[in-house]
């Protein structure tokens, strides 16, 4: 499949590298190669075996390791981080190279050229530039630590005519930026479809590895369910987010909760070994004070959707865009996960990986059998970085759904109570329970009772 140009019709069993797979009289599992100086914990796997047929090519134990709810273990050790990376994707490195640096380019436009030009109000900003529009936290103040640029990149009119009347904020179209006009933008629609294409390219390679796994554990999973949701849908939404440097009072708001945090520099992969540079972690330790400034990038919660690909984070001088090296940057800034034993873990995604979170609806779709995971963004401390460079943060998540009417309804063999202890965070998100109030509600109704909770929660 070209880059750029997505089919609806994904046939990873014709690619190369499963051809090859499918000389194997049986399924094979994938192996877990590991440095012998590292135990792992962030699952990685190549792109071939992602690509290749669950029939051939076995992920199972390693989607466990990276996915599995509570049952999955209660060691710590080996407790799920509730995400997996997967390296050597084609074009990806390049792709996100091109397009990751235009969100600093983007956020210094002529803020009225944001606000009146390129904001969607329409779609309740689930379009184009969105800044200062959330209040998600326990402060419920507006969000002005970071900015958000929302695109889908598959298509410009998502949906039916219908369909987008009656769900404004799941199929807007799209409002991209007058390139003509700001040169310094240039590029920027085809290397965002590029990069966003290839991460929605793969999400759906790996839900027939999701599926795989879910029809051997769960009694009643319907053969090839997610595959089958997700290779045609439409409902693709890019996130280009920037994070803007905090201010000494930002970075102090105060938090009620007292986190214990492990930085972590391992990695466990399907083939080939990595070594991470962990020169700045520090393993097993608290924050000098963990009760202040821990989630004032991004506050603690679940993603409520489907799946959400993460092309990992870049760090520029918000003055000028240009990348910092890592003795620029606070190493307890960043993405963090709480695991299955409840600790809080910094997970640093290999520059050359893509990674994927699993949302709330495979919970429920799965019977548990995987779980979401709570994670917030975490900016540098206060006068961390003594030299006056302001250090801003780019990331880019992709959420990859079904359609709105999707009923979110559990495997026959489950409880409802498979799904709900299935996760972990209840002290950091609104529970699960409070939001899917019935078993096979729709997706679209799940969504809105969900932001509904994460906007009065305390």
């Amino acid at each position: 499949v070209a880059v750029g140009s997505w089919s609806n019709s994904l046939r990873p069993q014709e690619t190369e590298s499963t051809m090859s797979q499918q000389q194997h009289e049986h399924p094979q599992p994938a192996t877990q190669s590991e440095d012998p100086s590292h135990y792992s914990r962030l699952v990685i796997v190549d792109y071939k075996d992602i690509s290749a047929d669950p029939a051939d090519m076995d992920l199972s134990p390693l989607l466990e390791r990276a996915f599995g709810g509570m049952s999955s273990s209660s060691s710590s050790a080996a407790s799920p981080l509730g995400i997996i990376a997967i390296r050597n994707i084609p074009h990806y490195t390049a792709a996100k190279t091109s397009f990751l640096p235009h969100a600093h380019s983007l956020a210094h436009l002529p803020p009225t050229y944001l606000e009146d030009t390129l904001s969607d109000p329409s779609s309740f900003y689930n379009a184009g530039w969105s800044h200062g529009k959330e209040t998600l936290g326990r402060h419920r103040q507006p969000d002005w630590a970071k900015a958000s640029y929302y695109f889908n990149p598959i298509t410009d009119e998502p949906g039916t005519e219908q369909e987008r009347k009656d769900y404004p904020a799941s199929y807007p179209l799209n409002r991209w930026p007058d390139e003509e006009a700001f040169p310094q933008m240039a590029n920027f629609k085809q290397s965002a479809r590029t990069l966003g294409g290839i991460m929605r390219e793969v999400v759906v390679h790996l839900t027939r590895h999701v599926d795989a796994l879910a029809e051997k554990r769960v009694e009643g999973y319907p053969t090839g369910l997610l595959y089958r949701s997700m290779v045609g849908t439409e409902k693709v939404k890019g996130r280009l987010l920037y994070y803007f440097p905090l201010n000494d009072e930002a970075a102090e708001t105060e938090q009620t909760d007292v986190i214990h945090v492990k930085a972590e520099s391992e990695v466990i992969e399907s083939t080939n070994t990595h070594d991470n540079d962990n020169k700045h972690h520090n393993t097993d330790k608290q924050p000098s004070n963990p009760s202040k400034s821990f989630d004032n990038w991004i506050g603690w919660h679940n993603d409520s959707g489907f799946l959400t690909a993460l092309a990992g984070d870049l760090y520029v001088d918000d003055a000028t865009g240009t990348a910092l090296p890592p003795s620029h940057i606070d190493p307890r800034a960043g993405l963090y996960v709480t695991d299955r034993s409840g600790e809080s873990i910094k997970v640093s995604i290999p520059e050359d990986c893509m990674a994927v979170q699993i949302g709330e609806c495979l919970q429920i779709l799965t019977g548990g059998a995987v779980a979401a995971t709570p994670h917030c963004v975490r900016g540098p401390r206060p006068g961390w970085n003594d030299d006056g460079v302001k250090v801003a943060r780019i990331s880019f998540p992709c959420f990859v759904d079904a359609k709105p009417t999707f009923p979110l309804t559990m495997p026959e063999g489950c409880g409802r109570e498979n799904v709900l202890e299935s996760g972990v965070g209840r002290d950091k998100v609104p529970p699960l329970e409070e939001r899917w109030t019935e078993n096979g509600m729709t997706f679209g109704n799940f969504l809105q009772t969900s932001f509904e909770k994460y906007y009065d929660w305390k």
